[in-house]
């Protein structure tokens, strides 16, 4: 870990993009309390805070994994930026959800779909999802299961996650990353659409 320390964000950045998840340790180590400090600043709300937080290196992971990072030197600013977009689509998705108006008078604030009961047809395609869901997770290697399971059925934080399986946030959330881009390729291969 020491060597890591020495090096410049975009020396660790690549040696993450060949496999070393020490480097992503050490450059989230380095990065998290400036980020989480921004991002707390501007939300208010320290879980919510938390969520986006760890939405914001789930998405550095992702485009680093997948060869989208372009180096210029500006880490730091980058990871910012994501963590920016981020904050803002929680906005503008609080604000859809909570705003009507009710200028046009041809219009019902009450006619929406999310306020109807949901068809037969939609409970049946909603229960074939979940089943398919769950029969892709029991075909997850076990420690991507348990990740997958803590985040999405007790609601975990990765912090949290981290903590009960005794790994690093890094390794939890790259077991996250892992498992889900394993459940779209079993999806794939089983030819299952997990989408309404």
């Amino acid at each position: 870990m020491a060597n890591f320390l020495s090096m410049t964000d975009e020396q660790l950045v690549k040696a993450y993009a060949q496999g070393s998840n020490e480097a992503f340790d050490a450059l989230l180590k380095r990065h998290q309390d400036r980020v989480f400090n921004y991002i707390l600043r501007i939300i208010k709300n320290e879980d919510l805070a938390n969520d986006i937080f760890q939405e914001t290196f789930v998405k550095a992971i992702l485009t680093i994994k997948q060869g989208r990072y372009t180096e210029n030197g500006k880490f730091p600013a980058w990871i910012s930026r994501i963590a920016h977009n981020l904050i803002i689509d929680y906005y503008r998705q609080e604000k859809s959800e909570n705003m009507q108006s009710t200028d046009l008078e041809d219009v019902n604030i009450l006619n929406r779909k999310e306020l109807c009961e949901a068809t037969i047809e939609d409970l049946i395609i909603n229960d074939q999802i979940l089943n398919d869901v769950k029969s892709l997770i029991e075909e997850l290697p076990e420690l991507q299961k348990e990740v997958l399971m803590l985040r999405y059925y007790q609601n975990l934080s990765f912090k949290e996650i981290a903590e009960k399986t005794g790994v690093s946030i890094n390794t939890a959330l790259g077991r996250m990353r892992y498992a889900i881009i394993n459940l779209r390729r079993i999806a794939e291969e089983k030819d299952i659409v997990l989408t309404v």
